[in-house]
Parts: structure tokens; C-alpha cells; sequence
């Protein structure tokens, strides 16, 4: 049960049993009880029926984008205030995202063997994994391997494209830095 649920349990005319000891007994704060959330201002109101109009004609607009759209008509806001105003209206700007998870048809999925493999020592089995990280500005691509025995980052690199020349340079550093390992493990769908 939710603690909204459980607050409307509370029965405040309740003769044999305070507000405290029931609050107490349904393990909600009593002050949770007297809180009420705050109206929306009528400005908030105005302010969010243009960003809906923007949104509606714009649905690739961000909260920076609509800043400028708003300033420009004449709106005094910044930013944070836009952004909590679409987080509240449920508005997420539409943009093509990185699709790094789809799989090529020609490429060969391999058995996994290290299933029951113990593994004992350093430079037994590396691991390499890429993933994207997303910034105020579009991504970046992270490539990281790993020694799975003492789970230690051997060598790493950040791009903004996806080609394959930074993942080469992370391995040829853990290459020269801490040797070959036995097993190179790299994860993949």
C-alpha cells in the first residue's frame, strides 16, 4: 500500500486513537498528513499554454531551444523554470537517439565459452565494452577495458564518433601497459 493510501486511512474524528498513535501505527510521517501541494501560479498557466503551442508546432525543441523561442516573444525565463514546467507537462523534446544496440544481419553470433570458467589470476580474461553517454550537447562514445579477475579499468577512451580507431587505441594501451591477456573478451549482442 501506498503512503497516499495509507493517509487516507487516517481518521482525524477517530475517538479512541490519536492522529499520532494511527500515523505511527500506518508508519507515515504525521506532516505528510497536513501537506498540500502548492497551486500553480496563473503566470505558470499562461507560460505553459505557449510552451504546449510551441511544443505542438515544435516538437524537436528542447528546454534551451524554447528559452530562446520564449525570450524572443517576449517572456522573461530561464531555463530551469522552462524545464520544470515540461517535466510537469510531460514534454519530452523528439530527437533521433544513438542506436548502438541494433545487430547486423551478416554478423555471426559466437557460443558463450567462459560460462564455468574459474577465473584465478590478473591478465587471465580482459573484457571491452563501448557505450554512449549522453551530454548537454549531443554524446560521446566511451570504450573501457577491464581485467575481470581484479575488475580494474586497464585502459580507456572517450569519441565523438563511432569509428573504430579510439577502441584500438584503448587496447593497444592496456596491450602495452599490462601485457596480453589468455582470453579477450569483448560484449556483444
Amino acid at each position: 500500500m501506498n503512503q497516499v493510501a495509507r493517509l487516507s486511512q487516517v481518521d482525524r474524528g477517530d475517538a479512541e486513537l490519536s492522529v499520532v498513535v494511527q500515523c505511527r501505527l500506518l508508519k507515515v510521517a504525521r506532516s505528510s498528513l497536513y501537506w498540500r501541494p502548492a497551486a500553480v501560479s496563473e503566470d505558470d498557466l499562461r507560460l505553459m499554454r505557449r510552451i504546449d503551442e510551441l511544443y505542438l508546432a515544435t516538437p524537436f525543441y528542447g528546454a534551451r531551444r524554447m528559452v530562446a523561442v520564449l525570450r524572443r516573444d517576449g517572456w522573461t525565463v530561464n531555463r530551469k523554470r522552462v524545464r520544470r514546467l515540461m517535466r510537469i507537462m510531460r514534454l519530452e523534446a523528439i530527437y533521433q537517439r544513438p542506436n548502438t544496440s541494433r545487430r547486423h544481419p551478416d554478423h555471426i553470433v559466437y557460443p558463450y565459452l567462459l560460462r564455468g570458467l574459474a577465473i584465478e589470476r590478473p591478465n587471465q580474461v580482459w573484457c571491452a565494452d563501448i557505450t554512449y553517454i549522453p551530454l548537454a550537447k549531443g554524446f560521446v562514445y566511451l570504450i573501457a577495458v577491464m581485467d575481470w579477475f581484479s575488475r580494474r579499468v586497464l585502459a580507456w577512451r572517450l569519441s565523438t564518433g563511432m569509428d573504430s580507431g579510439f577502441c584500438v587505441e584503448a587496447l593497444q594501451e592496456a596491450l602495452d601497459r599490462h601485457g596480453s591477456p589468455k582470453i579477450f573478451k569483448t560484449i556483444a549482442a
